[in-house]
């Protein structure tokens, strides 16, 4: 029997039980109930709209799929590139290349198994120590390099609550997102998710802003949030554009529940002593890492290679010695 013909025979049912379907309603004489079907006429309508929604699926419905869900927006990506970002189309240039480095330890650490693993590895902090170190372009670019991968997906975390940028900078209008999540103790982000037309990429905004935000990042709520978040789906990387570490409390509060930090230090300008205070912030992070930004030094100097590049941005690691 056709789907159609399933659908005909379940409305003929429902009819012959006395449940008034849309179209009936529209008829010239429609029958005058009775007190029974008086009475019994909610349940009916419960009944009738769960069987019709129903028609034609002979199993068990099958969950939801969270992520496909949201709102979708459109990245200008020839804006974004031309800002200075990286975009998924530029496979071939000095900053895709140097965020390749970038990302690879951090997929490794967040997608390995075993006693190896660690724990929350694919929650990724991308911090500084103070303001205007390049935290947030380097959020945004190691989330597309990542989007670039076959094999993970990224959602990237407007997580500078007191000072959001993610948004502006993507050409993007300020929208609710992690904050109201929170605020509204749900593990529901599907509402507030804004995804794009960079395939793998997923945005969440920081959200509306809240006199104690730092409460709420300290939270139960957030705590079961990123523990949902971190175990929802094993192959996506969650990037957190966070505060800096030595300017606001939200930043080391966050940094708790994190499996790696990434500390965005730029080149000639950050003191070493603000580099160390910021790490001896986040003793309780299994792994961090640093990231050069900003550095003139050519790469040809740097590794010797014959090719020129008209970037200048540089990267590094290190551990905290």
């Amino acid at each position: 029997m056709s789907l159609i013909e399933q659908a005909a025979k379940r409305l003929e049912q429902l009819r012959q039980a006395g449940v008034e379907l849309p179209e009936d309603r529209n008829s010239e004489y429609p029958p005058a109930p009775s007190a029974r079907d008086s009475a019994a006429a909610p349940r009916r309508r419960q009944m009738a709209r769960r069987d019709v929604n129903s028609l034609g699926d002979s199993s068990q419905a099958a969950p939801t799929d969270t992520s496909s869900a949201g709102k979708r927006v459109e990245l200008d990506l020839d804006a974004i590139a031309a800002s200075g970002l990286l975009v998924p189309s530029q496979t071939r240039t000095l900053l895709a290349s140097e965020f390749r480095v970038i990302k690879r330890p951090l997929i490794a650490n967040a997608m390995t198994k075993g006693a190896s693993s660690v724990n929350s590895g694919n929650l990724i902090m991308v911090t500084s120590a103070l303001p205007g170190e390049g935290k947030s372009f380097t959020s945004i670019n190691l989330a597309v390099s990542i989007a670039m991968e076959m094999d993970n997906t990224v959602m990237l975390v407007d997580a500078d609550v007191a000072r959001p940028s993610v948004l502006g900078m993507l050409g993007l209008p300020p929208a609710e997102g992690l904050l109201d999540v929170v605020t509204a103790n749900s593990l529901d982000i599907s509402g507030v998710l804004l995804r794009t037309n960079i395939e793998k990429l997923s945005i969440l905004p920081s959200g509306t802003p809240h006199a104690r935000a730092t409460e709420l990042l300290a939270s139960d709520a957030m705590i079961r949030l990123l523990d949902d978040m971190a175990q929802r789906y094993p192959d996506r990387i969650i990037i957190f554009d966070s505060p800096p570490l030595l300017a606001t409390t939200e930043a080391r509060t966050l940094a708790t529940h994190m499996g790696q930090i990434v500390v965005v230090v730029q080149a000639g300008e950050t003191a070493q002593a603000a580099v160390k205070e910021a790490l001896s912030t986040i003793r309780d992070c299994p792994l961090k890492m640093m990231v050069l930004n900003q550095a003139t030094q050519p790469v040809t100097e740097r590794y010797g290679y014959g090719y020129a590049y008209g970037y200048g941005y540089g990267y590094g690691y290190g551990n905290e010695d």
